[in-house]
C-alpha cells in the first residue's frame, strides 16, 4: 500500500469565516452549527489576520463560510484581500465555494485548491440543502474550474441523504471522469440542533461499502475528511478505512495513529487533508 498521510489541520490550518455565523440557507445537516467554531474575519482585518498567523506559524487557513443570496460564499467580494494575501506571505489556501460562475476565476486562480461538496443527486439537493439546484449545477463548476486548471477536491458525505446510503455510488461515478487528484469522504454527523439531529448514525460497515467502492473505482488519492462520527464510531471506522487503502486521512485518535503505523508507513501532515 501507498504511504498514509494522516492530516491533523487544527494547529497550524484554522478554517476561517467571512460571514460570521451567517447562512442563507439553513441546511437539514448543519443549521448554521459548523460555522460557530470559525475564526471569524470581515474585510477589514482579513489581511493583518492573515500576517498574524504566518508570524506564529501557521501553514494556512480554509476560507470559508455561509452561503449568502446568491448561493455563494462571497470569497469574491474579497477578491484583492487574497491576492494580497497570496503575493505577501507563504500561506496555502484552501477555499470552499458554493455555485461558483466564469466571473469568480478572476480570484480563484490565486488560492491552492477548492473544497466543493457534491452531491450527485437531485432529490437529495432539495431535502438536505433546499435549493433549487440540480446535479447538472455542481458538474458546471466542477467544468469551469477543471478546464481552468484550478484544483478541487469534491467533498462526498456518506448518509448525507439523512443515514441513508444510494446516491453515493452514482456520485463517485461521475467524479472519476473529471481530473481530479483528491477525492474526500465525510460522513454524516447526526448534529444537535439540525433536523437530522436524531437520525442514527451511518453504520460502519455501510460506511466502509462506500470507501470500498471509491477506493477501486478512484485512481487519485482518498481521503477521509474531517467530518465523521467521534468515539468509537470513529476508531472502527478509520481502521476499516486505512485497511481498504485510503492515502489520506483526517483527525483520527491517537491509538488508530499508533496502530495504522504497524502496517503503513505514516506521515503527519498539519494542513487540511486536500493540500
Amino acid at each position: 500500500m501507498r504511504k498514509l498521510k494522516i492530516y491533523i489541520p487544527g494547529i497550524k490550518f484554522p478554517s476561517i469565516s467571512v460571514t460570521g455565523n451567517y447562512c442563507f440557507l439553513n441546511c437539514a445537516h448543519c443549521g448554521r452549527h459548523y460555522l460557530e467554531g470559525m475564526m471569524k474575519v470581515t474585510k477589514r482585518n482579513i489581511f493583518e489576520k492573515c500576517l498574524e498567523m504566518e508570524k506564529e506559524g501557521y501553514i494556512g487557513c480554509l476560507l470559508s463560510g455561509g452561503m449568502d443570496h446568491r448561493l455563494k460564499v462571497p470569497l469574491d467580494r474579497y477578491k484583492e484581500e487574497i491576492k494580497k494575501i497570496k503575493e505577501r506571505t507563504n500561506l496555502k489556501l484552501n477555499v470552499h465555494v458554493g455555485f461558483i460562475d466564469e466571473s469568480d476565476l478572476e480570484w480563484l486562480k490565486y488560492v491552492d485548491v477548492v473544497s466543493l461538496d457534491f452531491v450527485g443527486d437531485d432529490e437529495v439537493i432539495k431535502r438536505v440543502y433546499k435549493i433549487n439546484k440540480t446535479v447538472k449545477d455542481y458538474l458546471m463548476i466542477l467544468d469551469i474550474l477543471t478546464s481552468n486548471g484550478i484544483a478541487v477536491a469534491p467533498h462526498i458525505t456518506i448518509g448525507l441523504d439523512f443515514g441513508k446510503i444510494h446516491w453515493e455510488f452514482k456520485a463517485i461515478d461521475m467524479l472519476i471522469k473529471y481530473p481530479i487528484k483528491v477525492l474526500v469522504l465525510d460522513v454524516l454527523i447526526p448534529t444537535p440542533g439540525t433536523e437530522m439531529e436524531s437520525v442514527p448514525k451511518v453504520p460502519v460497515e455501510k460506511a466502509l461499502e462506500v470507501v470500498k467502492y471509491a477506493r477501486e473505482k478512484f485512481n487519485g488519492e482518498l481521503s477521509i475528511g474531517c467530518m465523521r462520527p467521534f468515539g468509537k464510531w470513529r476508531e472502527e471506522f478509520d481502521r476499516g478505512a486505512i485497511l481498504l487503502g485510503v492515502d489520506r486521512i483526517t483527525n483520527p485518535p491517537r491509538k488508530v495513529i499508533e496502530w495504522a503505523k504497524t502496517i503503513r508507513d505514516v506521515e503527519v501532515y498539519y494542513e487540511c487533508c486536500v493540500m
